[in-house]
């Protein structure tokens, strides 16, 4: 069973649910702090779409502005322990992968939340073609 802890937070992942890749079956949380971020999408700080019909584009600006709001609470990647990501497209899924692993890769060792993956429709606006949500826990 693979154990990868943080102070405060472990994540689990007994042989009967199966090694998943880049993500924990389990997160036990027992913080002082949880905090819930909205959903990011690949809008820049002045509002502005990055990454139009792009999606590789669009995911990078998404982990950047889930990096800004867990850097303006005081945390890092290694605090999340609940993502739930929004494609409109299971097509861009390895893409995806990447641009997940290599945020990641940002914390040592590299954190690996619960997540859930959802195909959608659309987003709020017809341009987003990514959003995550996402916990963090302290």
């Amino acid at each position: 069973m693979a154990d990868s802890q943080t102070p405060s937070i472990r994540r689990l992942d007994p042989p009967e649910l199966g090694d998943p890749p880049g993500y924990s079956q389990i997160v036990e949380v027992r913080a002082g702090r949880i905090i819930f971020i909205a959903g990011q999408t690949a809008l820049d700080r002045n509002g502005e779409l990055i990454g139009q019909n792009d999606f590789a584009a669009q995911a990078e600006q998404v982990f950047r502005n889930l990096s800004a709001a867990l850097q303006a609470v005081g945390c890092t990647a290694s605090n999340l322990v609940k993502l739930t990501v929004f494609l409109r497209d299971m097509a861009n899924l390895s893409t995806y992968r990447e641009a997940r692993n290599r945020f990641f890769a940002t914390v040592s060792p590299p954190a690996a939340p619960a997540v859930t993956l959802i195909e959608v429709s659309k987003l709020y606006g017809p341009d987003f073609l990514i959003g995550i949500e996402a916990v963090a826990a302290i």
